[in-house]
């Protein structure tokens, strides 16, 4: 039954503590001075979640419509962001370079920012790419990472960087030349019928001039701070909008093609597409079908969209181990009209 699965999320809650602030402060992801929090963060909420069906809601359990920072979600929001700009023409196609100088960053390309293979080299908004190198997502918060290990050319080498993701984000402001919220919520979160509950943070050092303008150019997430405040209602229809191969009654939001794009597996690493997380092979949730995809969040942030069963399922501060428990119960009561 459903009410297994709703039982069990509610009981396996992530063993973050609640004040996110301290939980950073204290050097979670690694230690000071490199922990130094620059943007907003607040206490978190409980666990809470639903599940859609079809587009319609058969599950929910705590409080939906809490408010809460979804950490590397927002990496997710930051591709359909990057849709846009290929839509619109800003961007003239995923191979051209990003705009970045030197013989090193100048060869990184668009694909390469959105698929973690850039490699990209600097320091941004008081952040070296040094930190996140050799980061080891298995072992979060536990594993040695920010050792600066020789680069490899961009395109070569998979790795999951923060710092390398705000350089995504400040190379789409400067090609959309206005702040990323507003268009997020003009172009996805508006003809989706969302709240206006959510917001969208960067760094108190990531202010940026465009034209004569002073603009927060907002983070990939919430690692120091910043990122995407969202409650699970909007994330489960920014779900189902992916569901929907980008489209809302009838409405083209998103290109056919770039959610192809999206969901295409990356050659140095099949279980990551542009900025969401797919389970080729189900070997990353083996409980869910292979054409399975995700937005995820550290401390256990998680929008699963399954096509093949048409389900979209928003998770709140679900600990991370437990998550294909959850998903093997919500498939089981499907499979049994439970």
């Amino acid at each position: 039954m459903l009410q297994e699965a709703v039982d069990y999320a509610m009981a396996h809650e992530t063993p973050w503590p609640h004040d996110l602030g301290a939980h950073l402060e204290a050097g979670f992801f690694e230690p000071p001075p490199h922990n130094e929090v620059l943007g907003p963060i607040r206490p978190r909420g409980g666990p809470n979640g639903l599940i859609l069906r079809g587009g319609v809601e058969i599950a929910r359990w705590g409080d939906p419509r809490q408010v809460d920072f979804t950490f590397s979600a927002a990496k997710s929001y930051l591709s359909l962001l990057a849709g846009i700009a290929v839509a619109d023409g800003l961007i003239a196609e995923l191979d051209a370079p990003a705009g970045y100088n030197g013989a090193h960053n100048g060869a990184i390309t668009w694909r390469h920012l959105l698929q973690q293979t850039s490699e990209w080299e600097g320091t941004l908004f008081g952040k070296s790419d040094v930190i996140d190198r050799n980061r080891n997502l298995a072992v979060e918060g536990k594993g040695r990472k920010g050792d600066a290990r020789p680069l490899r050319a961009p395109g070569t080498f998979w790795e999951y960087n923060d710092v390398r993701v705000n350089a995504l984000a400040l190379a789409l402001l400067q090609r959309f030349r206005r702040p990323l919220p507003e268009v997020f919520a003009e172009r996805i979160m508006q003809p989706i019928g969302a709240s206006g509950d959510w917001s969208w943070h960067g760094y108190r050092t990531s202010m940026v001039e465009i034209d004569g303008r002073m603009i927060e150019s907002v983070s990939g997430g919430s690692h120091w701070g910043g990122g995407v405040l969202i409650h699970a209602e909007d994330q489960a229809r920014i779900g189902l909008l992916m569901l929907r191969r980008g489209v809302w009654e009838g409405r083209r939001l998103l290109p056919e093609r770039w959610i192809e794009e999206s969901l295409t597996p990356c050659a140095l690493n099949p279980n990551y597409g542009l900025l969401w997380w797919l389970n080729t092979g189900q070997t990353r949730y083996p409980s869910a079908s292979a054409a399975s995809f995700f937005a995820s969040g550290a401390g256990g942030n998680i929008t699963w969209v399954d096509p093949t069963s048409d389900v979209v399922a928003v998770m709140r501060w679900m600990d991370p181990p437990s998550v294909d428990g959850f998903i093997r119960l919500v498939m089981g009561a499907l499979a049994t009209g439970r």
